[in-house]
């Protein structure tokens, strides 16, 4: 038989296994409140609950609602913890202010407390689930003050298991005290909010958010830039917990030094480098130059919708700037600058413009069969749009009797040769050509929509029913539309005016001052020979001697 254990023969000396090291606790965990002194900007709800408990006041059911991320299960807990403290010496009452080391307090603290049940809803939907509850409450706590559950994201609770809720939420035993946690609250159903007292937990201000992380940084040793402490802050959106996770990525990536420019590269702020210089050629209106760079951001693997994203946000940014006057601490000093010098060159209609194709390039990106195409055709049509003047400009100077602004010359018009001829005006009858004015330009209106109709017969339709004349100055030509027109209708005008008659039309729509459509006077005319043909003595006598008579037509007797 084989040696073995307990035969009294030596065995060789077993090393010692050595201590194992303590697990490390995300920074999310460690700095979890424990009072309600360190749980930051929520004022208001600690005010409320201090006077409830020092008023013994204190309802039967609690809901905290809010985001993700700021305080809502931390909140029930401390309200445990409160509610139970009995003081160090073991004779306290409810108090805001738990001492944190009598045994409740430790206990709930450590999730180890038998009468304080934590459930989460999510994994717990059922009525069933719901039934223990019920018959739970009915028997006093073991050695707590109050018997308390806490219900975590509550919302995920099945209808029938709020329903077989609401008697015991209702009228619960004194004993007992329900807190619920919620992020969605608008799917809690109103008879559970009218048996809650129900707390809003707010975002948490970046500024209080970057103050925070700092204290937590300086407790960890931790040498964080105070621009990276804001960049962190904004990133988090109000949430301590999104934020301290991003905190312990952050010193992770940085070690013990951590630098604005190491979050923005690590939350992938970098990237918009490239959107940046996609809006650039946007502005320039090169077009030949931003098909090469969204070729090469394809052929990098970025998606179009992220790069009309990128481009929304960049106009957004411009936008605040221009507004407000404030640097954006998420992004770095020289996209500050360029964005700086942006929203002092762009003028506010230029930009919601901008805004608006931008917008319908993304959801026609979304929908198209093929989003880079769809990419492709957005920006194109965008480069045509920040090209013009300013519409305000162009108004104001009609209106003083100076010259409108010209549309500026964007790359994707190819320059004529010095030596080149000036392009030759298409043929057309010559009636049309006498008419002209010298400058080969239509001489008036009629002509113009005479002129489009005889190329593309829908424009000239669009042209003689659907607009009212603003004003005609050949080559600008500002209208206002009387019926629905395509959205792109003022591009084509302006494009087919350009090929038929060699000059950049400049095309503006606006919302009054337009006379009666072309259609619109004819009609009018019209009604007025109808009028003045009734008004004739011979044709009144008629009328009057056969009042059924009609006019049916009136011809030129030439």
């Amino acid at each position: 038989m084989p040696p073995g254990p307990g035969l009294g023969l030596d065995e060789p000396e077993q090393p010692q296994s050595a201590a194992k090291p303590e697990a490390y606790q995300v920074l999310a965990r460690k700095y979890r409140p424990q009072s309600f002194d360190a749980l930051i900007g929520q004022d208001a709800m600690v005010r409320t609950l201090g006077n409830a408990i020092r008023t013994d006041r204190i309802a039967h059911a609690f809901l905290m609602t809010g985001v993700r991320g700021v305080g809502k299960t931390s909140t029930a807990r401390l309200i445990a913890k409160a509610l139970n403290c009995i003081g160090p010496d073991g004779n306290g009452g409810p108090t805001i202010d738990p001492c944190g080391v009598c045994e409740p307090c430790v206990a709930i603290a450590e999730g180890r407390h038998i009468d304080v049940v934590e459930m989460d809803a999510a994994s717990h939907t059922g009525v069933d689930d719901m039934r223990e509850i019920i018959e739970a409450v009915r028997y006093a706590s073991v050695s707590a003050r109050y018997k308390i559950y806490i219900i975590d994201e509550v919302h995920m609770l099945s209808k029938s298991a709020f329903n077989a809720l609401l008697k015991t939420l209702e009228e619960p035993p004194p004993h007992v005290k329900f807190l619920f946690a919620t992020t969605e609250v608008d799917k809690v159903p109103v008879t559970v909010l009218s048996r809650c007292q129900r707390f809003d937990l707010r975002r948490i201000p970046a500024e209080l958010l970057a103050s925070h992380f700092g204290s937590i940084a300086e407790k960890e040793g931790i040498k964080v830039e105070d621009d990276a402490l804001a960049i962190i802050a904004r990133a988090a959106e109000g949430s301590v917990r999104d934020g301290l996770s991003l905190l312990d990525q952050a010193i992770a990536h940085g070690g013990a030094e951590v630098s604005a420019a190491e979050v923005r590269d690590m939350l992938g702020l970098a990237d918009r480098g490239r959107v940046r210089g996609l809006l650039d050629i946007l502005l320039d209106g090169d077009a030949g130059k931003l098909l090469a760079a969204l070729d090469e951001a394809h052929g990098l693997g970025v998606e179009p919708q992220a790069l009309m994203r990128g481009l929304l946000d960049a106009l957004h940014a411009i936008s605040r700037r221009k507004a407000s006057g404030q640097d954006d601490v998420m992004r770095s000093a020289e996209e500050q600058g360029a964005i700086a010098a942006d929203a002092e060159a762009m003028g506010w209609p230029q930009l919601h413009a901008l805004w608006q194709l931008l917008l319908k390039g993304l959801k026609d990106v979304e929908t198209a069969p093929d989003p880079r195409e769809a990419a492709d055709m957005a920006l194109l049509r965008a480069i045509h749009a920040a090209g013009q003047p300013d519409p305000g400009a162009v108004i104001d100077a009609i209106s003083s009797g100076k010259t409108p602004p010209a549309p500026s010359p964007t790359k994707s018009d190819p320059a004529p040769a010095a030596d080149a001829p000036a392009a030759a005006l298409p043929e057309t009858p010559p009636a049309t050509r006498a008419e002209r004015a010298p400058a080969g330009l239509p001489v008036d209106f009629q002509a113009f929509v005479d002129l489009i109709d005889d190329a593309r017969p829908r424009l000239g339709v669009d042209l003689h029913d659907k607009v009212g004349l603003v004003s005609y100055d050949a080559p600008r030509l500002m209208l206002q539309p009387k019926a629905l027109l395509d959205s792109n209708f003022a591009r084509e005008l302006a494009d087919e005016a350009k090929k038929l008659t060699g000059a950049a039309w400049q095309i503006d729509l606006q919302d009054h001052g337009g006379a009666p459509s072309l259609a619109e006077q004819v009609v009018m005319k019209q009604q007025a020979e109808r009028e003045d043909a009734l008004a004739d003595p011979m044709v009144k006598a008629v009328t009057d001697a056969f009042p059924d008579a009609q006019l049916e037509s009136i011809k030129d007797a030439s």
